[in-house]
């Protein structure tokens, strides 16, 4: 029935852990993780090493889709367009409501398919200049980026969405918008919590030295939205009018709509290698973390999960925010988390009769919980974007886990009201 044990899937997942903390590369870490849990777990080194090279093989479709959404995210970034629609929305917010502004720019941005951390580093040097003149701490401000970015990484195109919908087999415009009301829930959220610490300097508030220069040569309003309004367009035809437009397509051609519009075409060669880089990263943690997932997968774990909640009494759709959540948090990611609890539990939940769309988006709003625990990427870029220390860095996680908490718990009540 199963390959490995409970065990070894476990041990081998705690060091991978130990390794990305003693900051061992994470797709390496993982790898090494998946072999010595495997051989732990009983399975021998063929079948380790099949199960392995079985569980990574499976990440290809979406490690293509990722690659080529690298070409939307550099266009963004590099002509301009990102922080142009950043600086818009927090322009005709004004101070009044600065916060919700610096949540909402950072949402959307990370809704067209923009990465989180990039969403945050984006919006940073905007939200550090308004929060400079409105008298708002540096907490205040990076919460309110890190929950709008949480609110839009549940309804985007980015590779923990991608990653979800290719392990449950569902359209990836369906997820997104499975998730609409959670993403909006933690929106608000992330705004009330932020509103707390919004005085609460303690030496915290935004230094001249903290404030970049704006940029004056950025593209027009429309030219910015234009490429992510054509990738919205072209996913949402598959639902509207049956007509299938995968992101592999959808995705790049976004991002050529908005070379071309902001007359950034002729860089095209530059914009698509920086946007390549930029994913490069996520494609590689991804292949590490299928080699994992696929020793977990073909572990006893989701079994002994089952009959832990059977025993306590639980229903069995609790393991899809509760994976999320537990994975995430384990690998400091929202991308492996999402991944690896989607790979191991994806047929075990469908078979409990939890249908596919609410399984995969539970799992992926369990997944914004904690995930950015100190032994990630992500914890430190977004500290880094407004000049925070580790200490007071540290001081904000509970309320990001709030945030994505709220984001889940409406998640699994959209389940309950409608299936």
């Amino acid at each position: 029935m199963y390959d490995f044990t409970t065990l070894g899937a476990l041990l081998g997942l705690v060091l991978a852990i130990v390794l990305i903390i003693w900051k061992v590369h994470p797709a390496y870490s993982l790898i090494l993780g998946a072999l010595v849990g495997g051989l732990i777990g009983g399975g021998g080194l063929v079948t380790t090493v099949n199960t392995m090279v079985s569980g990574a093989s499976s990440m290809m479709s979406s490690v293509l889709r990722i690659m080529t959404s690298g070409v939307l995210a550099g266009a963004l970034i590099k002509t301009g367009s990102a922080q142009k629609i950043a600086e818009t929305i927090v322009d005709k917010m004004g101070q009044r409501l600065a916060l919700a502004a610096v949540a909402l720019a950072t949402m959307i941005i990370c809704a067209v398919g923009v990465f989180v951390d990039i969403s945050v580093i984006t919006v940073a040097p905007i939200a550090l200049a308004i929060g400079r003149k409105a008298g708002l701490s540096k907490q205040s401000l990076l919460l309110a980026m890190i929950g709008g970015g949480k609110a839009g990484n549940i309804i985007s195109p980015n590779p923990n969405t991608i990653a979800t919908a290719e392990a449950f087999h569902v359209d990836l415009t369906s997820l997104m918008f499975k998730n609409l009301v959670p993403g909006l829930i933690a929106l608000a959220a992330a705004i009330l919590l932020a509103s707390l610490l919004r005085k609460k300097k303690n030496g915290l508030a935004v230094a001249e030295s903290d404030v970049e220069p704006s940029d004056s040569g950025l593209p027009g309003f429309l030219p910015a939205v234009l490429g992510p309004l054509v990738v919205i367009v072209l996913l949402a035809l598959r639902p509207i009018a049956g007509v299938t437009i995968d992101p592999l397509i959808a995705l790049p051609v976004g991002g050529l709509v908005c070379m071309l519009v902001t007359g950034r075409i002729r860089q095209l060669v530059q914009i698509t290698e920086f946007g390549l880089s930029k994913v490069v990263g996520v494609s590689v943690l991804l292949i590490g973390t299928g080699t994992i997932a696929g020793v977990i997968k073909a572990s006893a774990l989701q079994y002994d999960m089952i009959d832990l909640l059977e025993t306590l009494n639980m229903p069995a759709f609790v393991l899809a925010p509760l994976a999320g959540i537990l994975m995430a948090g384990a690998t400091a990611s929202t991308t492996a988390g999402a991944t690896i609890a989607s790979q191991t539990f994806a047929e075990t939940l469908i078979a409990s009769g939890v249908p596919a769309l609410s399984a995969g988006a539970m799992i992926h709003a369990g997944a914004t919980v904690v995930d950015s625990l100190p032994h990630g990427s992500f914890f430190h870029a977004t500290g880094g974007s407004v000049n925070l220390s580790i200490k007071d860095r540290m001081k904000l996680i509970p309320f990001e886990a709030c945030v994505g908490l709220a984001a889940t718990l409406s998640s699994v009540v959209m389940f309950l009201i409608f299936g």
